[in-house]
């Protein structure tokens, strides 16, 4: 099997769920303490080995790719200034050169559509996808275990209450293997009480590259948009398809509560904030 080296990151959205402040700012751009939420994205893959990112991006977007190159003002500002500890922050973050790619979707036509455009930069590989309004710490490394075992596609799954599962794309269940089962079908957003298990897509994936093929001739779904998952459910007549059920808790930083909620936990782990910050939190909810 060859092993996964390249992820796509669909960042073309408009993030109109975060009006205003993504008017002129992207919405992977909003910072999750101190760190914009595409880094956190990029950091939990490089720590599983991805070698390779391939940004998916649309008008207004140019500031995540300045995000991942070099600031010579910036460098030279901090260095004058003795700022050692910022600039080797700054350096450790970096990408080394030719790791970074980025192509255009010049269409909203959906998250199907965002990576049929990686085509070309991906090639005849298997690859990851992440979805970056969501942080799930550990997940692709997980993912990257779950495809050493079983080759195939690997979708990550996470459990939801029965009366939720009408929000999301459901997942069926064939055999399990422990953290992992195979999938024997996929739904998007069924109506209530019609899902085939609670299990939900959560935003990571590893694809075979024959899926390119299938986009490049998918008709549009619901939305009125190119869907991934439609993409999927035609080549898993051909392939294997495996859930691995993600051991951790994701936030979703499109949503309002998700992204205020990915701020505290995060804070709460830094040694730096965590006292004072949560000194603050207990006063302000005392008074509430």
């Amino acid at each position: 099997m060859k092993r996964i080296r390249k992820a796509v990151l669909p960042v073309a959205g408009l993030g109109t769920r975060f009006l205003p402040a993504t008017k002129a700012v992207p919405k992977e751009m909003l910072c999750v303490v101190d760190r914009p939420v595409v880094q956190h994205v990029v950091d939990e893959a490089r720590a599983a080995g991805i070698e390779h990112f391939i940004f998916v991006t649309g008008r207004n977007k140019a500031v995540i790719e300045d995000h991942f190159d070099i600031s010579y003002e910036l460098n030279r500002t901090l260095e004058s200034r003795g700022k050692t500890k910022e600039l080797a922050a700054l350096a450790e973050d970096q990408p080394q050169p030719g790791q970074t790619s980025f192509t255009r979707q010049q269409e909203p036509l959906g998250l199907g559509h965002a990576v049929w455009c990686a085509r070309e930069l991906v090639g005849d590989e298997p690859f990851a996808v992440i979805l970056p309004d969501m942080l799930s710490r550990g997940s692709m490394e997980q993912m990257i275990a779950a495809y050493d075992k079983h080759g195939g596609n690997i979708i990550a799954v996470e459990e939801v209450p029965e009366d939720q599962t009408h929000q999301y794309g459901i997942v069926s269940v064939g055999q399990e293997f422990g953290k992992t089962f195979e999938i024997t079908g996929m739904v998007e957003k069924p109506p209530k009480g019609t899902a085939p298990s609670n299990y939900i897509i959560s935003g990571r994936y590893i694809l075979q590259p024959e899926i390119f093929d299938l986009l490049s001739t998918q008709e549009r779904g619901a939305g009125n948009e190119i869907q991934l998952t439609d993409s999927m459910i035609r080549l898993m007549k051909d392939q294997k398809f495996f859930g691995m059920k993600y051991e951790g808790k994701t936030y979703d930083t499109g949503s309002k509560i998700g992204f205020l909620m990915a701020n505290v936990v995060y804070a709460l782990e830094r040694e730096d904030l965590a006292p004072a910050f949560r000194q603050e939190l207990e006063a302000l909810l005392r008074q509430k």
